[in-house]
């Protein structure tokens, strides 16, 4: 492990942290370094969870602007809120200026007359503000505002958002919208059982399949719709539907992200938990990020950074509503596997071959079941078939007794976790029988059993009764997003075994480095190379060894100093391309070519008018892997770490990968696995392996810069990063460095 950069602490000593701090979290702390409960930028390390019961089972609420004429909007959402009052058990409260009563309930004439504190109000106005200066005096925990017209219409409507944002703040109370509608006031079905889906989105429309699923039999808890997000937001929910008892998985629909830091750390408290979370998030396309940008008024950020930093935080991310609601099922209702091995079984050859060609492709393991299990199922299967995996029956078999003994033999393997049985048509009896003995067996069974049910018609009793009556049989209606939802489940708990929150391993105070670094930065400018490397050596990452010279003499007297071959490199704040201007020179092996390399350089210097610091008169390293490792800021995010194939490859493959602070060693490493040039670092066509380990610190190291520096130092580009043979280390061959 590698200790040195992040520090490390034992599995006890950080579940003793989270039952610490995790369970009843006090409000974060903005502040600067050296408080336990923010990092050392000052950004906070533990989500605030707001307890939202009394938003979802509040005991009284007030509507304003109830309204009772027939034919106003108002009024059917007034209806709306009354059936819903009543089925929570909270008593209500019309409030309208001009009427007595509404539906025959006693009106107030406002929010000071309410004859009661209130948990909820509900605000069908226009304009909202007005009143929720009014509803800090009477000290009402949650509001909703339905209006429309705010950060979605431009900036006019922004800064009305804002104002109400601050007034909201300044009130106390916590309010849903604006933007909103009537979706976290739906009837749920009450009948069902198991583990819920807990539902989060910022468009209502694109949560309907996903609500939907209850007539599938798949319970459904929570439903926040979150709006324009002026004040509670997507992270809040998921942060409090994470400790929810009966919530087995969240699904969200994400348009934009208000706060990155704060999803991050609700998304850490999940995975904490182990709540899975399923998100859309729309913006991996310009055209997307626009459109979502219109319509909640919120940044998407860079589609990148945001994918990363999901995956970091095992939110799993999904593009369509119909894998979102297929996924989020299966993960609120399957148990922990058992194994990561998968069985395909089927009643015909061709499915069975199709479907484990898109399961293999997709990184599910199909394990060859023994010779021993084989045998075992070749009692009731016929010889002639195939039964290693996938496991074809034939056909005949699944319609007597032989059929339930072949689920419960495949089953019984320990290295079978899942078992998917793809029926891509209706074929009675057959398809009745085997649905039936599927779902039989899950019942007897902790092991996952999905079901593909591929008629287009989906009105089949073995379907709609069977299959879809079971609560523990996974169902699908195509073979994709089965395979997906399959991976995500695996993955989900694997990830969550073996998940280490970085927050609880986030540095707290700055390092000595912090100080030397400070020193080095120029707001606003752009450092020269020789400064940018001294930048690096005061955080401990490896740099040539070189002098910045003044003269061709120096020139000459520091290469024979620094040892021949040498590189020399024009230096000078605000110059980046060096190498296109011809201000570099390699390979350089005497005194003469010194010298003539220095007139050269400064005369390109003087052409192109660029005011020189000085030569830097380089050692010259030429075995190893060429890396860039490199900080940027996003604007949701803040500093982010890119690690990829360096030198000229940077440019032409692009093949780089992102994390956003803070990390460990094991996130350093699956930085490095993401990459598609990943096996050159391994060693190829006789180059000796990589120094991995160096690599790694090196990472650790620059994001230990960027989390102290992250306000000052605006990008960091170390390229090359030249990574030497294993044991051997690496070095900072370049570097470039813009401070804020």
């Amino acid at each position: 492990m590698l200790g040195s950069t992040y520090g490390t602490l034992t599995t006890d000593s950080r579940r003793a942290r989270v039952i610490a701090c995790g369970e009843q979290p006090g409000p974060a702390v903005h502040g600067r370094a050296g408080s336990e409960d923010v990092d050392v930028s000052g950004r906070p390390l533990h989500a605030d969870v707001v307890d939202l019961d009394r938003f979802f089972r509040p005991e009284s609420v007030a509507v304003v602007g109830a309204s009772d004429t027939e034919g106003r909007p108002n009024t059917g959402i007034t209806r709306q809120l009354m059936a819903w009052a009543e089925r929570v058990g909270a008593r209500l409260y019309p409030v309208h200026p001009t009427r007595a009563a509404v539906f025959g309930l006693p009106c107030s004439a406002s929010v000071a007359d309410l004859p009661e504190q209130v948990d909820l109000a509900v605000l069908l106005i226009a304009d909202p503000l007005p009143v929720i200066e009014q509803l800090a005096d009477t000290k009402v925990k949650f509001a909703v505002a339905f209006a429309s017209g705010f950060a979605e219409t431009g900036e006019e409507g922004a800064a009305a958002q804002a104002r109400l944002a601050a007034a909201v703040e300044r009130s106390g109370l916590r309010l849903l919208g604006p933007n909103t509608n009537l979706n976290a006031f739906e009837e749920f079905r009450d009948d069902l059982e198991g583990p819920a889906i807990a539902l989060i989105t910022q468009s209502g429309h694109q949560g309907r399949p996903v609500f939907t699923l209850q007539e599938l039999g798949i319970r459904l808890s929570h439903w926040a719709p979150t709006g324009n997000e002026a004040d509670l937001e997507t992270a809040d929910f998921i942060s409090y539907f994470a400790q929810r008892p009966e919530v087995g998985a969240i699904a969200c629909y994400v348009e934009g992200l208000k706060d990155g830091r704060s999803f991050l750390l609700a998304a850490d408290r999940a995975a904490r938990e182990g709540v899975p979370v399923v998100a859309v998030k729309v913006g991996r396309t310009e055209t997307g990020a626009r459109t979502a940008a219109s319509h909640t008024g919120k940044l998407t950020g860079a589609d990148t950074v945001v994918d990363a930093a999901m995956r970091q935080f095992g939110v799993i991310r999904v593009d369509g509503l119909d894998e979102l609601q297929d996924t989020a099922a299966l993960l609120a209702r399957g148990k922990p596997p058992t194994a990561d091995g998968v069985v395909v079984y089927s009643i015909s050859g061709g499915t069975g071959a199709h479907f484990s060609d898109l399961a293999t492709a997709a990184g599910l393991t199909l394990p060859a079941l023994s010779t021993a299990k084989q045998a075992e199922l070749h009692q009731w299967i016929p010889e002639y078939l195939n039964v290693a995996n996938p496991v074809d029956n034939g056909g005949h078999p699944v319609g007597d007794w032989r059929g339930p003994k072949i689920i419960d033999a495949i089953l019984d393997d320990p290295s079978v976790g899942v078992l998917i049985c793809p029926i891509t048509g209706p074929f009675p009896p057959m398809s009745d029988k085997l649905a039936r003995d599927l779902a039989d067996a899950a019942e007897r069974t902790d092991k996952l059993i999905c079901v593909v049910w591929g008629s287009p018609v989906g009105t089949e009793a073995a379907y709609r009764q069977t299959l879809l009556g079971s609560s523990r049989v996974a169902t699908f209606r195509t073979f994709g997003n089965c395979i997906g939802a399959v991976r995500a489940y695996l993955d989900h708990h694997r990830f969550t075994a073996a998940y280490r929150s970085p927050f609880e391993d986030a540095p707290r105070g700055p390092s000595p480095s912090f100080r030397k670094a400070q020193n080095l930065m120029r707001p606003g400018h752009q450092l020269s190379e020789h400064a940018a490397k001294q930048l690096l050596r005061a955080y401990g990452i490896r740099v040539p060894r070189e002098q910045l010279v003044t003269s061709a003499a120096a020139a000459v007297r520091a290469a024979s100093l620094v040892g021949y071959p040498v590189v020399m490199k024009a230096s000078a704040p605000q110059l980046a391309h060096k190498s296109e201007l011809g201000l570099v020179k390699v390979g350089l092996t005497s005194a003469s070519q010194v010298r003539d390399a220095y007139r050269e350089l400064t005369d390109i210097a003087r052409y192109e008018n660029i005011d020189l610091d000085g030569v830097l008169v380089c050692q010259m390293v030429e075995r190893g892997v060429e890396m860039v490792v490199g900080v940027t800021h996003d604007d949701l995010f803040g500093p982010t770490v890119t690690v990829g194939l360096g030198g000229v490859l940077v440019e032409v493959l692009r093949d780089t990968a992102v994390r956003v602070p803070p990390f460990g060693e094991d996130q350093a490493r699956a930085l490095l696995d993401e990459l598609r040039g990943r096996a050159l670092l391994d060693g190829v066509r006789g180059a000796p392996p990589a120094d991995i380990d160096a690599l790694v610190e090196v990472v650790l190291r620059v994001q230990r810069m960027a989390l102290e520096l992250g306000s000052e130092l605006a990008e960091l580009d170390i390229n090359p990063l030249m990574v030497l043979p294993r044991g051997q280390g690496a070095v900072a061959l370049d570097a470039l460095a813009v401070c804020r």
